[in-house]
């Protein structure tokens, strides 16, 4: 009994291995997707990021076809939402909406972080975020000049807010005050955990300006309870005609810090995976209504394929390398 058996098993196990291939194919092979997706926000609820994912959310299903549903995980400049969707299972129910901060900020100024800038599967850029400079609409601050002399007469007395050290809104302060001939100290930097929560902290006059993201701001700027002193956009913005450009007030530095919004996944997304968005992003980039919606929020659509967006976030990821160089800016 004992010979027979050992002769019948590797007949069993060969059976269960061509089951598990069948298993294995079939799974595969299943379409994509089956059910809602979940986009990891790695910052607060009313920031940039925030509204860029829910705006794609919105408009993104019909394509991809299935519901997404989004999903803050705030923390550690981004850090801790990225680090969730990286170790994510691939098979494209988490994704993340990918920042500037988060993604190319970060990486290059934090040695111990423990995901590197291109640690995960690019799908696409989204859109490209102009900043701006603003103060509370009850400042005595009309014009960046008005700002800036005042911080060169009282340094360290002026603060302003940012979502986090390591993030565009600190980079963006920096520049401004390097690009005037400051110091990194002449300003105190009050950190928040997001971009809604840093432009609210002007709207409450808990600090005295904030360089942000448009996302943020241009609701603000028009309802009249923010007044934004500078664009670094590179012309004048069609929704903010009276704001004039980085370059107009001789502070050509600030145009090169912008925000943007990309969609990436874990390691390893299955082909598949890869292929559905490349085909939903490509059909969103001419839809009108989210191209309108994200006009509204201050940003500008700017689709690019899964290549050309690593490439991008590659020029990024050294620029902001080369700039916490001589800004002198590390993170522990």
């Amino acid at each position: 009994m004992h010979q027979r058996h050992r002769a019948i098993a590797p007949g069993m196990l060969a059976a269960a291995t061509l089951a598990c291939a069948f298993a294995g194919t079939a799974q595969a092979a299943a379409p994509y997707p089956t059910h809602p997706i979940t986009i990891v926000i790695p910052f607060s609820a009313g920031g940039d990021s925030d509204l860029a994912a829910r705006n794609l959310a919105s408009h993104v299903s019909k394509y991809v076809g299935a519901a997404m549903v989004p999903l803050n995980k705030a923390g550690a400049n981004g850090a801790i939402g990225s680090q969730f969707a990286h170790d994510a299972s691939p098979d494209g129910y988490t994704l993340l909406l990918a920042r500037v901060g988060s993604q190319a900020v970060l990486p290059a100024l934090q040695k111990s972080l423990t995901y590197r800038w291109n640690d995960f599967t690019f799908l696409g850029l989204l859109d490209l975020n102009p900043m701006a400079c603003v103060v509370n609409a009850k400042s005595p601050y009309h014009k960046l000049s008005d700002l800036v002399a005042d911080i060169k007469a009282h340094p360290g007395k002026l603060n302003y807010s940012t979502s986090g050290p390591a993030t565009v809104l600190n980079l963006a302060a920096q520049t401004l005050l390097s690009a005037a001939g400051l110091p990194k100290t002449a300003a105190t930097q009050i950190p928040y955990k997001g971009g809604g929560d840093a432009t609210t902290a002007v709207i409450a006059g808990q600090v005295d300006f904030s360089c942000n993201n448009l996302t943020s701001l241009v609701g603000p700027i028009q309802g009249g309870r923010l007044r934004a002193l500078v664009t670094t956009s590179p012309q004048r913005l069609r929704d903010l005609p009276d704001v004039p450009t980085a370059r107009e007030v001789h502070y050509p530095q600030l145009e090169s810090v912008n925000g943007w919004s990309a969609l990436y996944g874990p390691p390893g997304l299955p082909q598949q995976v890869q292929k559905k968005w490349t085909q939903a992003l490509t059909d969103l980039s001419k839809d009108k209504s989210w191209i309108q919606a994200e006009e509204r929020l201050g940003s500008v659509p700017h689709v690019l394929s899964a290549q050309a967006t690593h490439k991008y976030v590659a020029d990024q990821y050294a620029f902001y390398s080369q700039l916490g160089k001589k800004l002198g800016l590390e993170l522990k």
